[in-house]
């Protein structure tokens, strides 16, 4: 098969084509990035060799693009990872996410149309859903849950989820949608919590932790929701959505000390500052609907999980250290 996976120098789309590639070295993958901030080029050195990958350097937005893309390469899947997914970042300006997020999957749509009806996934996010109480840990999202959202961020992605099934509705397009939980592992941009921690500590800076530190995430690692990802496009039912949980729930100020331990660093580090706006206190995924229709059950335990991660930043000190520093923008084309 033929796959173009977008959003793919990013964190979970570039450890998607590490996946994909071993799993399936039959198949051809063509990656499609426009290489924004988050975007590395970097990342995917260990394939920018192999004969059945090529990179290609555009804007989902670009409609013009992404036909000519579809129109050379005639993919059989898509798989839409391209996103803005800071919410700090989506607070402060709301306008990109709802460019790339929401007109970003609309052009790829019409472009699977266009070119026989090709079959789309879309990478979404449990934010969609809101929040949950944290004194009611029995309640968890399953995929009938209802939107909620919080943040402009989780808005542009719940509209691009109700865009793909009003595609699938209207015009018969094949897709699925996966809602998954916070991610970690290798290559993930030190923006997010857990490498933010990481990098800040090796360097005895301060570790920001926002309000008490109590909101609760669910946290997967990101090999497990590649396989999730695979699974789903290749044997899913159409038009359905499914979520992809980690069954390990855990507060932000347990991670960070977590870290600091196991760096051999002080608590001291850790600092509290002024909570996010419309900050979601909890998330939990019920990922029955997968495992029993698909089979697919978290491999990677967090203490398991966190441990290879921090190695990873250990042993690749140079690939975050060139983002913090801006290096990485300097050797490779410019967003």
């Amino acid at each position: 098969m033929k796959i173009i996976v977008t959003g793919g120098a990013g964190f979970i789309g570039a450890n998607y084509i590490f996946y994909h590639l071993s799993e399936h070295p039959e198949d051809v993958v063509i990656c499609l990035d426009k290489l924004t901030y988050a975007g590395n080029l970097h990342t995917l050195a260990p394939v920018m060799e192999r004969d059945n990958f090529r990179f290609v350097k555009a804007d989902i937005c670009d409609r013009e693009a992404v036909t000519g893309l579809f129109e050379a390469e005639r993919p059989d899947i898509v798989l839409n990872f391209a996103a803005e997914s800071h919410v700090d970042r989506s607070i402060d300006d709301p306008s990109v996410f709802l460019q790339t997020n929401i007109i970003g999957t609309a052009v790829l749509m019409d472009a699977c149309r266009r070119f026989g009806n090709v079959r789309f996934h879309q990478v979404s996010t449990d934010e969609v859903y809101g929040d949950l109480p944290l004194d009611k840990p029995e309640m968890m999202f399953t995929e009938h849950s209802p939107i909620h959202c919080s943040s402009p961020y989780s808005s542009s992605k719940a509209s691009a989820d109700l865009l793909v099934q009003a595609y699938h509705r209207t015009y018969g397009l094949p897709v699925t949608i996966s809602r998954c939980s916070n991610n970690y592992g290798p290559y993930q941009f030190p923006e997010k919590l857990i490498p933010l921690m990481i990098a800040n500590a090796l360097n005895d800076k301060p570790l920001p932790v926002y309000g008490a530190g109590l909101n609760v995430r669910d946290w997967l690692y990101v090999e497990d929701h590649c396989r999730a990802i695979d699974l789903i496009a290749r044997q899913g039912r159409i038009g359905e959505i499914y979520n992809i949980g980690g069954h390990n729930e855990m507060r932000n100020i347990d991670i960070v000390k977590q870290i600091v331990s196991e760096l051999g660093k002080s608590e001291e580090l850790i600092t509290f500052v002024t909570d996010r706006k419309g900050h979601d206190l909890r998330y939990a995924i019920d990922p029955t609907k997968i495992s029993q229709e698909l089979g697919w059950l978290p491999k990677t335990m967090f203490k398991d999980g966190i441990q290879k991660t921090i190695r990873w930043y250990l042993e690749h000190r140079s690939w975050w250290e060139d983002i913090i520093s801006g290096a990485y923008r300097v050797d490779q084309p410019i967003g």
